[in-house]
């Protein structure tokens, strides 16, 4: 069975196309800056053909996603003989009301992204858009939304339930939802037997999780992507009473949420653009707001990992994955550094080296892993069986 995982962000598309149950990618590919005429286009297939396209034109997700067909499908470097191969195609989706796992996507399900627009409106309009791509380019192929909140439906109630008027959470749903259900799911896959366990996904968008024996018991994540330790340009946890106060201030309301949600957050505090590698360049040029940035990110996850190490009643591995936690050593050293009171101990050799597995030292009383992300992996597997069930 080939199915294919198409990751929708605001302004990109991934693709990776995998064989199952074998979990063989036959081919994979990214187009960067839709909605440009500076887009970029990278495919690479499992027999080593690859391209690296620049400065194209790509209007759309519609654009994007059918120079990606053309190519997989292509005389030159594809790897299917037609687009018709395609079992299915499946969508590391966000969040729909009353669909919280694996669904089949439905106009039913679609209606539940659309009524939680407000809630995360940069991923479920990209997803939206990519799906009904789809639906036109492969209307044969069963569309599968493997949902981000459904790795966290295993929360206590005590821990999903916000402390607000109780009618709130009965009428409306308000409650912790949380994310990167694919991203923490395949941490706790890779550290099954580890019976607590801290993952913390650090990137563009960030978050940490507390799993138990497998299953996670709290996310950093709220209702809604904007709770949390703080991300590229969201702010994470900020008193709410912010927002009444900036609008006396003169404030517009959506200036006030372009403030929380795109100009906040490293990107807000530094002054940079809130990638970490704009952060620590300007760092290194002698920035105290760029310093400030990475102290505030810093503080926020031990803040969490505390709270997790006391609601796991210990623990024993921390994990580091996404584009942040996986490729800047300083941060790991300098969070690991601040555990030491707990026992934990990096070999600062293999902090430096290591892409992938252990970067603890032999006398740390936590262990501490370094594990790409592999959201596309989870996405297939939970499709394939949604797919193959019985």
């Amino acid at each position: 069975m080939k199915i294919l995982i198409c990751n929708a962000g605001s302004t990109s598309l991934k693709f990776k196309l995998w064989a199952m149950p074998a979990r063989t990618v036959l081919a994979e590919g990214k187009v960067e800056r839709v909605g440009s005429d500076r887009a970029v286009f990278h495919y690479a297939n499992a027999a080593g053909a690859s391209v690296r396209e620049e400065g194209l034109s790509v209007p759309d997700y519609t654009a994007g996603i059918r120079r990606f067909l053309d190519r997989l499908s292509g005389a030159e470097g594809g790897a299917v003989a037609s687009l018709c191969e395609i079992d299915a195609v499946g969508f590391k989706t966000v969040l729909s009301k009353d669909h919280y796992g694996v669904h089949f996507l439905t106009e039913e399900v679609k209606a539940g992204m659309r009524a939680f627009f407000s809630v995360a409106p940069a991923h479920n309009g990209p997803y939206l858009e990519a799906i009904e791509v789809f639906e036109k380019l492969l209307p044969d192929a069963p569309r599968i939304g493997v949902f981000e909140t459904a790795f966290h439906r295993t929360i206590p109630q005590a821990r999903r339930i916000f402390p607000v008027p109780y009618e709130w959470y009965e009428r409306y749903g308000c409650m912790r939802m949380g994310y990167h259900g694919a991203s923490h799911g395949y941490v706790a896959r890779k550290l099954a037997g580890r019976r607590r366990v801290v993952s913390c996904h650090l990137g563009g968008s960030a978050s940490l999780c507390a799993i138990l024996d497998g299953k996670s018991v709290d996310n950093s994540f709220g209702f809604s992507l904007q709770m949390g330790i703080p991300n590229a340009s969201r702010t994470g946890d900020v008193d709410a009473y912010l927002i009444p106060f900036l609008l006396e201030q003169g404030l517009t309301l959506e200036e006030i949420f372009d403030g929380l949600g795109k100009n906040g957050g490293l990107k807000g505090l530094s002054g940079t653009s809130g990638d970490l590698r704009d952060v620590d360049a300007a760092i290194r040029a002698g920035s105290a707001r760029a310093q400030l940035a990475l102290d505030v990110f810093v503080t926020h996850i031990l803040r969490y990992i505390g709270a997790y190490t006391m609601e796991l009643g210990g623990l024993d591995a921390l994990a580091f994955t996404g584009g942040i936690g996986e490729n800047y050593p300083p941060l790991r050293r300098r969070i690991v550094e601040a555990m030491a009171h707990m026992g934990a101990a990096l070999d600062a050799q293999a902090n430096e080296t290591v892409r992938e597995g252990l970067i603890s030292a032999p006398e740390s009383k936590v262990e501490v892993h370094v594990i790409p992300a592999n959201e596309e992996l989870m996405v297939a597997d939970a499709a394939y069986a949604l797919l193959t069930e019985k």
